[in-house]
């Protein structure tokens, strides 16, 4: 079993593709970066438009809440599609196959980077919150939910992308198809000025199959514990599971 898993992780693996998400920019502009700066931008504009103080941690948290799901859209289905499409239009896949390591060995040994620096970003993005905004502190379950709901999201995230690079295995053509996911969820989530009951109809339908609309919307009663139903995000975290997955199996099968 331990032979089975050295040959899954290896340091000269987990570094090589620890360089590639270091050496992304997609990555730090996109998925920490703009995060943060527009999660204290908003809590600091929609603050101040407040009447009364009381009100402030509920907004910044709020806020800080629904802009998380920036840092795996950001990361994972930009910053990982363009640099994976990259790397198979340079055929470097095919190149790791002759040394014998196969896509599924690469494939484990990105998800396992790019969990490590998921999760520094998100420490990074909730300290800033908490050093100069006025987020609450969770309730237990809450902190423990919402968790969950990013590492099953990151995992969504992350599929979706790998099954577009090895379709499109294009630079332009990932990168646009990317572009346009990444600003989709982010309009019809709500984060983008745009409440959920401001959107027409259709666009309100679609926004039901998305997590990122209840996370956006709903997660500070979760977050303080409050009571909540459910099943509507459960419902679009099976559907958007369900696509991802298809395109994840896809895609390895035929890259195996």
């Amino acid at each position: 079993m331990q032979d089975k898993k050295r040959k899954i992780f290896t340091p000269q693996m987990l570094k090589f593709e620890m360089l590639n998400v270091l050496c992304n920019p997609y990555t730090h502009i996109f998925g920490v970066g703009l995060p943060i700066l527009l999660a204290m931008l908003i809590t600091k504009v929609a603050v101040s438009q407040l009447p009364a103080e009381e009100l402030h941690p509920m907004v910044a948290t709020s806020v800080y809440l629904g802009m998380g799901t920036l840092i795996p859209m950001a990361v994972l289905l930009m910053g990982y599609a363009v640099s994976y499409a990259q790397e198979l239009s340079k055929g470097i896949p095919e190149r790791m196959h002759l040394f014998g390591i196969k896509n599924s060995v690469l494939f484990y040994n990105r998800a396992l980077v790019q969990l490590i620096f998921l999760t520094a970003a998100f420490l990074l993005f909730f300290l800033t919150g908490f050093l100069f905004s006025d987020i609450q502190k969770p309730e237990f379950s809450g902190l423990v939910i919402y968790v969950a709901c990013m590492v099953v999201f990151s995992a969504i995230c992350l599929a979706i992308a790998h099954g577009i690079a090895c379709m499109c295995r294009n630079f332009g053509k990932t990168y646009c198809i990317s572009m346009i996911l990444y600003f989709a969820f982010m309009i019809l989530g709500g984060m983008m000025g745009i409440s959920y009951e401001n959107l027409p109809k259709w666009a309100q339908t679609a926004a039901k199959l998305l997590p990122v609309t209840y996370i956006n919307r709903d997660f500070y009663k979760i977050w303080t514990g409050e009571s909540y139903h459910y099943m509507p995000m459960v419902q679009s975290y099976l559907f958007l599971g369900a696509v991802s997955g298809i395109l994840l199996f896809v895609a390895l099968r035929d890259r195996n």
